[in-house]
């Protein structure tokens, strides 16, 4: 393949990847606590500086043109999704900053996704990823329905009869950008590590859940300034490649 058609080769695969990411967030358009991916570029060095081989002789014009384009690291958008009302008294939205904090107390993990419900202990968990809500001391919540019905405060505090109890955890990260998506609306670190966790001021709202902070109008027209730069990726591909062949024919025949 020559040089040309390389640099046009990067630069559909890095525009189809990031089609392929919005087409994602379009795809979870109506996620509860869903956070859209944003897709990035980077440039490419020419091969010498890439693979650090200044001994071999190039061209340096050609060195001038660079090595096109790669798929950079992907970004999260924690943006506030909109807030929705629920008829269930166990959902919660946070309006804010932070996350629930849920599963394991040693090693939790991080969600916007507030739809909850009690397994048959009394525990309260989450409806998509089953994993128990952890309170302020990194305990599971237990909630028992015979004491009356659960009131919760902005501010995560669970009370039943006016009976207070246990208080919901809200937390956050210093750096967001360790944050990687775990499956089920979970958010969890990068390496795999225990988080760093930080008190966070987000407001609990009962009977509320935060909808995917999907911007369809952005998303959609994202989709197709994606496929266009693929397109004319690809086109320079196919006129590089008619080139070469009239190349061929016309002045390498043998006669």
């Amino acid at each position: 393949m020559n040089y040309g058609m390389q640099i046009s080769a990067s630069g559909a695969q890095a525009a189809m990847f990031r089609q392929d990411s919005i087409a994602n967030n379009l795809a979870n358009l109506n996620t509860v606590g869903f956070k859209p991916v944003m897709a990035s570029a980077m440039h490419r060095q020419h091969v010498r500086a890439e693979d650090n081989l200044w001994n071999l002789p190039s061209d340096t014009l050609l060195e001038q043109l660079g090595g096109g384009v790669l798929s950079g690291r992907t970004a999260i958008d924690f943006k506030q999704g909109p807030l929705q009302i629920s008829a269930n008294d166990l959902d919660l939205g946070i309006q804010g900053e932070g996350f629930f904090t849920v599963g394991d107390g040693a090693n939790p993990a991080l969600t916007r996704d507030g739809r909850f419900t009690l397994d048959d202990t009394g525990r309260l968990i989450g409806t998509t990823s089953a994993l128990p809500v952890l309170d302020t001391d990194a305990n599971p919540i237990f909630i028992d329905r015979t004491l009356g019905d659960v009131s919760i405060s902005s501010d995560g505090q669970i009370t039943q009869n006016g009976i207070p109890g246990q208080t919901i955890r809200i937390s956050d990260v210093a750096d967001r950008a360790s944050l990687v998506k775990a499956g089920n609306g979970l958010f969890a670190h990068e390496s795999g590590r225990p988080l760093d966790l930080l008190e966070a001021n987000g407001l609990i709202r009962q009977n509320m859940t935060e909808g995917s902070a999907v911007d369809e109008i952005g998303t959609m027209m994202g989709i197709t300034s994606a496929s266009r730069a693929a397109q004319s990726n690809i086109s320079m591909i196919d006129m590089q490649n008619r080139m070469l062949e009239s190349l061929v024919n016309r002045f390498a025949r043998i006669s």
